[in-house]
């Protein structure tokens, strides 16, 4: 359906101790949907280089199924990393400059993960 997304959100930490079951998650949610993944990341601590791969890998596989990754609620801090990496430049991050979906996403589908992802409330 045009204009269709499913929120997910990740909370506490992702990194080399949760990625492997966060990114299994979240091809999931990619595989089996339609429209953007919206992954809010407000509730998430903190990230590592290997939580960012997860992100990415995220973002290529949605990319090859017509689909897009859009982060939102990203923390400062993660911000800044972004802006390091140039991966702002990449990524979609709602409310960003220039984002095209700014806060304009129809309402969509929750869904509910386990461990480091959880849905959005």
């Amino acid at each position: 359906m045009p204009g269709s997304h499913t929120v997910l959100a990740l909370e506490g930490r992702l990194d080399v101790r949760s990625a492997a079951d966060v990114r299994a998650r979240l091809h999931q949610a990619v595989d089996g949907g339609t429209g953007d993944l919206v992954l809010d990341l407000s509730a998430l601590a903190a990230w590592d280089a290997t939580g960012l791969g997860v992100i990415m890998g995220t973002h290529r596989r949605a990319g090859r199924l017509g689909r897009r990754l859009v982060l939102r609620g990203v923390p400062p801090q993660l911000q800044r990393l972004l802006v390091a990496t140039k991966l702002h430049r990449i990524l979609a991050v709602e409310g960003a400059t220039g984002d095209p979906c700014g806060a304009t996403l129809p309402a969509g589908t929750n869904q509910s993960l386990p461990s480091a992802v959880a849905p959005l409330h």
